[in-house]
This record gives structure tokens, C-alpha cells and sequence, in this order.
């Protein structure tokens, strides 16, 4: 038998695919054989830490293209493979049909129909019950044995009339049974177990807010406590973010402390950045004196979770001169010829207060096992999701080694790359195991960077391992089009994050509140930035975008449509300044643009029969279809419209009947006809359409 073309398979499966809980993995191959036989093949799979592989019959699709599935319902790594073989009883079969329909003479075919079928009650009869064999499955065994001897002696009886030999022999039922015995002695598996790293479902959908601790005080110039960041915890769930990410929350060095706007004069009163980490009163473990306790660190975690929200921590590997591992281990970090320790650069930006580690230092394995030390440190107070600082700038040799490490210990870690590189490191990093990356959506502004950019993460086999994160604004990145400060562009940066992308985040409350000013022309950074000062934010503008977040989160909630990529289509609308995209999910799961309606069918019938996502049926009940269709005006000054053109049978829709579509951000409704319909959108009311479209059976 040939088994290739596997799909998913990454890297000749060096690579693991991702998927989340409860979440089906669809495998197709192209399995065939020599001659004119009939083959057969199956989809194994198992929990590696359960070891016992699984089987799943594979069914044809064309061309010797075959496709299987199998659930993921428990956190860490799957292995999967194919097995395919001749399937003599199909073979005999397909040729008695056509000796029947040619009107010959079948009495020693059917005979030796009998023998193969024979030979697969002794199959399903097994060895026989033993010690810890499971008593319903050698009693299912023992009455398809029966079944299968009767039809047995049927076939091999000369004295029954032939007709009803033949049907026996052409029965479905039968076709069933010997399909679920089938003869393994010369099948042929697949050269590799592939693998599937199985995350939380949070992996694959989630909502980010970024805070700075120290700003939450409401108090001009007062460092903020986790106590104040406990009251925040209603304003940020109330808004419906998933996640909860704080910058580095350890004592900040004063060796050249950086001052407002990153000057190099700080005054004493100046709280540094929190990026330059390490005092005398600790490092990468330690907490911030003024932030609170380790013990109040821990109530602000169990708080947040019982608001169902996740604490994030920032990882950054760098330290400031006054870091203790300074002085406990010079050997970590990279000196100068006059023996100096060499602080950071990014010409032409410098970073005086940060010394970088240096990974190829005699002592590495030690520098790398105390890194590994901050993530279980953090881990053992509970913290389970990280935002990691420039992971591109270490090994990827380290990140190899340390990701499986952690993960063995805590399967539910979640770690975002904060890599603003180029795009094969980015998605190297994806495959060493990094769960979540930034991407470049905050600099694709134009419908031709954000449609090219968007159906390379989607259409190609990045959506198998590189789960984008969508972020309009950062502590660093203030772009150029949130620069004019319009209320259009922060909304339609908005809408594009929510709904392009499955995760997206915000850092507010500088997002909500519609900052603007950059510290200088040309440049991304804010003015009066919070990365070199306390901020005290007003939550309570009448202008805050906050209550659209919060609309936008809930409408994410409520559509199983947006919360995958796999299904992203761009549409044709003849207006350049106009986007036109739409998400697609049957029963929960995500219908990807390449399936016909008909593959869409079979795919909405795989579901139903494994009930849903995979769960049991008793447990999870099925999730309805649901189709969410986005035009967002890219303009923001200009009203716009356009014609846009829908594929309505690839999208489930008749398109002999009206369509009905509810606009969920202004909770107005349209009626639709056809494949042309007419848009137009107001930037000063509103820049976005976020579409459910339904159509009655």
C-alpha cells in the first residue's frame, strides 16, 4: 500500500499541529494500492500518555483522496497515523456485482465469499475473555461472530436458492460488519506518528486587556497596588475581555533609569521602566515593594479567576545593572573588551538600564535552568498564561527545550510571542511551541495588505500551528492612522482586530480612551508614555470606546462563527475602501471556503454523529449553524459604499430566497436578496457592519 500526502503533516512531522479541547482533528491522505483491488484504511490516534491507539475507518473522497477525524478531549500531546490494507471483501464483492449483472453462473464466487467471511467471525470472536478484557466488548465481539457465521454458512449453502445467497452477499449490513473486522495481516502503516500539541480552548479564542499595575490608582502620581488592579477586575470583565496581562511587576533598577518620555535625566521621583528589571530587593521572582506581596499577588489571581478572568504575566529575559544575578553571576551576561557588561542595543535605539543575557556563555546550561526557574516560580503561584518579551532574540535551541519542560508539568500553560521579526522566525517560534504570536496587523491598513496578509495566515498551513493575535495598539506601537486620533479608526481598528482574528487585545486603558499623541513626528511611541511614568486614567469619559468593546466581546461570545480562522473568505465589493469578509461555522465547527456545499454537508454529518465538538452528546449540547458576514470602511473621514457580491451556496444560503441579516453592532436588521447587495457606511456614525446572517429552512 502507498500512504502520502498527508495532511496536516508539518516539517516531514518533526512539527505537532495545535488544536484545543474538545476540538476534531480532520486528517486526509492518499492511500492506494497496485491492481485493480479495493483498498481500505483507518486513522489511529491516541493520548500518548494513555498509549492505546484508537481506530477510525477513513472514508473516500476522490481520486484516492482519503479523509478521517478523531476528537481531542484532553490537554497535551496526540499521535496519529494511518494504516491502510487490500480490503478482499470489497474486492469480492465489487466483482460479484458485476458477474451477477453479466448473468453468470456464482455458486463457487459465493463460496468463496464464505471463507472470507469465515475468516472474520473468528476475528470478531477474538482470543477469548481473559483477565481484564472489557465484558461489553467481548460480547459485542461474540454476537458479530454469530452474525457473521450465519451469513457464512448462508453463502456457502448450495441447497438455498441463489438469489438469496446473492442478496446476503450484496447486504449493507453485512458490508458493516466485515468493514468493522477487517484483515490486518498485510496492512501497511505510515512511516511517521505525527503529532497534535492540545491546548485550552483559550489558546484558540481569547479577548486580551493590557494594564499597567502602577497606573490604577486614579490618583495622580500614586503607585497603583494589586489592590487597585482587584477593583479594575469588574471594569475589565464587565468589558468581556478573557485575559487580564500586566508588564513585568518586579523592582525596577535605578542604575540610569530612564525618565517621562525615555529621557536619560529621571527625577528621583521617577518610577523607570518596569522592562528594566532588578534591584537590590530582587529580580525576575521578586515583586515590586509598591505593587503589594506575594501573598496579595496570589488573592489578585484567585480573585480574577473567580470573575472568570486570567492574570497574565510579562516575561522579559533582560536585567538592569542592579539586578542581584549581576553580581551572583557575571558569567550570564555579555562583556565588552574593557571588561564592562554590554547593555542593550537596537541601533539605533539603546536601552542603558537592560543588560541582556548572554546565551552562549560558558555557563549556559546554568542561565538557562535559572530562566526556566522564573516560569515555575510564577506557575507555582498560579499564573498559567504569559506574554513572552522578544523571544526572537534568544535560541531557538532554548525555547525547544523549555516550552516541553513547563509543559509537562502545567499541559494548560498559554505563552504569547511578543515577536516583531520577520515572518520564518515568527513562525519558527509558533512551531517550537509557542501558543499565540503578534503579527503585523497593527501596520496592514490598505484592503489589498490586510486580504494578502490574512489568507496567508488562513489559507495556507500556518493555520495549522501559528495562532495570530491581533493587537491595534501596544505600549510600543502607536501607528500612524491611530495617530489622528479619529474615532472611525479606532472603531475600525476595533472591529477588524475582533473579527479577523479568533484572539485579539487591546492596551488600554489607553485604546478605550483614545490616545493619540506620539512623543514625536515619524515616530510609534506615546507621548507621556506609561513605560517611564504613572498615568491616571479617566474610565468614566463620556467618549470612551469602552461599551463597544464590550458589545464587540459579547458578539464574539455569541458567535461560534468568530471564533476560529480556518473559515475567513474575503468578498468581492466594488469599493477599494470598503472590506467584505465572512466567518462560517456548522454545529461549532469552522467551514472552510475550499469545501463545496456538499463536502460542507458531509462535513455538518461527521459532526452530528460525534456530537458536536467531540463530546458526548448527553454533554455538550450542539451549537447551532451560524454565518457572520463584516464590512468594515477603511476611511476615516469619507462615507463609502458599494455592491457586494456573496457566494451564496459556498456560504449555505438559497439564493432563490431572501436572507435576513441583523447588524449586531447597531442592532438594525436588513432583508437581502440575491448575490448583489448594496452597503454604505458612515465613518462619523458608525465604520462597521458585523453582520449575522440567517435564513429560514
Amino acid at each position: 500500500m502507498v500512504i502520502e500526502a498527508i495532511s496536516p503533516e508539518l516539517d516531514g512531522g518533526q512539527i505537532p499541529i495545535k488544536r484545543t479541547l474538545r476540538e476534531r482533528v480532520v486528517v486526509e491522505a492518499d492511500v492506494f494500492g497496485d491492481g485493480h483491488d479495493q483498498v481500505a484504511c483507518a486513522l489511529l490516534w491516541r493520548a500518548t500518555a494513555k498509549g492505546e491507539w484508537q481506530r477510525a475507518p477513513m472514508r473516500p473522497l476522490v481520486n484516492d483522496r482519503w479523509r478521517g477525524s478523531f476528537s481531542v478531549t484532553s490537554l497535551g500531546l496526540y499521535q496519529y497515523t494511518i494504516e491502510g490494507w487490500v480490503d478482499h471483501f470489497r474486492t469480492w464483492r465489487a466483482d460479484l456485482r458485476k458477474r451477477v449483472d453479466a448473468g453468470q453462473d456464482v455458486d463457487v464466487e459465493l463460496r468463496a465469499g464464505a471463507e472470507l467471511v469465515a475468516a472474520a467471525a473468528e476475528r470478531a470472536a477474538g482470543p477469548g475473555p481473559g483477565a481484564g478484557a472489557d465484558p461489553a466488548a467481548t460480547e459485542g465481539g461474540s454476537a458479530a461472530a454469530a452474525q457473521l457465521r450465519r451469513a457464512a454458512l448462508l453463502l456457502a449453502s448450495a441447497g438455498t436458492p441463489a438469489g438469496e445467497r446473492i442478496a446476503a452477499a450484496l447486504d449493507e449490513a453485512l458490508s458493516t460488519l466485515m468493514a468493522a473486522h477487517p484483515d490486518l495481516r498485510d496492512a501497511s502503516r505510515y512511516g511517521r506518528e505525527l503529532a497534535v500539541t492540545v491546548d485550552r480552548e483559550l489558546a484558540r479564542f481569547s479577548a486580551w486587556y493590557e494594564l499597567f499595575p502602577r497606573s490604577t490608582s486614579g490618583v495622580a502620581g500614586r503607585h497603583g497596588t494589586f489592590a487597585d488592579v482587584e477593583k479594575m477586575l469588574p471594569y475589565v470583565g464587565g468589558m468581556g475581555f478573557d485575559i487580564l496581562y500586566m508588564p513585568p511587576i518586579h523592582p525596577i533598577g535605578r542604575t540610569f533609569r530612564k525618565g517621562p518620555n525615555n529621557s536619560l535625566d529621571p527625577r528621583p521621583e521617577d518610577p523607570g521602566s518596569p522592562w528594566a528589571i532588578g534591584n537590590e530587593t530582587g529580580g525576575h521572582t521578586a515583586i515590586h515593594p509598591e505593587l503589594g506581596t506575594p501573598a496579595q499577588f496570589r488573592h489578585l489571581v484567585k480573585v480574577a479567576r473567580e470573575r472568570k478572568l486570567e492574570i497574565a504575566l510579562d516575561i522579559a529575559f533582560q536585567a538592569s545593572p542592579d539586578h542581584p544575578w549581576v553580581t551572583e553571576h557575571p558569567s550570564w551576561f555579555k562583556h565588552r573588551p574593557d571588561g564592562a557588561i554590554r547593555y542593550a542595543e537596537n541601533p539605533p535605539k539603546k536601552y542603558q538600564d537592560i543588560y541582556p543575557f548572554d546565551f552562549e556563555s560558558e555557563d549556559w546550561r546554568g542561565l538557562w535552568e535559572g530562566l526556566k526557574g522564573v516560569f515555575e516560580h510564577w506557575a507555582g503561584e498560579g499564573v498559567r498564561v504569559f506574554r513572552v518579551d522578544n523571544p526572537h532574540t534568544k535560541p531557538f535551541g532554548f525555547w525547544a527545550w523549555l516550552i516541553p519542560e513547563l509543559r509537562r508539568q502545567w499541559p494548560e500553560l498559554i505563552f504569547l510571542a511578543e515577536a516583531f521579526t520577520r515572518p520564518k522566525v515568527m513562525y519558527r517560534l509558533a512551531k517550537l511551541g509557542f501558543t499565540q504570536s503578534y503579527t503585523y496587523f497593527a501596520w496592514r491598513n490598505l484592503k489589498w495588505e490586510l486580504e494578502e496578509y490574512f489568507t496567508e495566515l488562513t489559507r495556507t498551513n500556518l493555520v495549522d500551528y501559528f495562532r495570530p493575535s491581533l493587537w491595534p495598539n501596544t505600549p510600543d506601537i502607536l501607528t500612524e492612522p491611530l495617530q489622528q486620533g479619529t474615532r472611525a479608526t479606532f472603531i475600525a481598528r476595533l472591529v477588524l482586530a475582533g473579527t479577523l482574528g479568533a484572539s485579539y487585545g487591546v492596551y488600554g486603558p489607553a485604546f478605550e480612551l483614545m490616545e493619540h499623541l506620539p512623543r514625536e513626528h515619524g515616530g510609534e511611541e506615546y507621548l507621556a508614555s506609561e513605560k517611564y511614568e504613572i498615568r491616571a486614567w479617566d474610565l468614566a469619559r463620556a467618549d470612551s470606546l469602552a461599551p463597544l468593546l464590550a458589545r464587540l466581546n459579547r458578539i464574539r461570545r455569541e458567535n461560534p462563527a468568530l471564533q476560529h480562522n480556518r473559515s475567513l473568505q474575503f468578498h468581492r465589493i466594488d469599493n477599494d475602501r470598503l472590506i467584505a469578509y465572512s466567518k462560517r461555522s456548522v454545529g461549532g465547527v469552522p467551514v472552510e471556503p475550499a469545501l463545496s456545499p456538499e463536502a460542507a454537508a458531509a462535513r455538518r454529518d461527521e459532526m452530528k454523529a460525534s456530537g458536536g465538538r467531540g463530546a458526548a452528546p448527553a454533554t455538550r449540547r450542539p451549537e447551532p449553524d451560524n454565518l457572520v458576514l463584516v464590512v468594515v470602511n477603511l476611511d476615516r473621514e469619507a462615507t463609502h459604499s458599494g455592491w457586494l457580491d456573496l457566494p451564496l451556496q459556498e456560504l449555505g444560503l438559497d439564493p432563490s430566497r431572501p436572507y435576513e441579516l441583523h447588524d449586531l453592532l447597531a442592532d438594525a436588521h436588513y432583508t437581502w436578496n440575491g448575490h448583489w447587495n448594496y452597503v454604505e457606511l458612515n465613518p462619523h456614525l458608525l465604520p462597521a457592519h458585523v453582520f449575522r446572517v440567517e435564513q429560514q429552512r
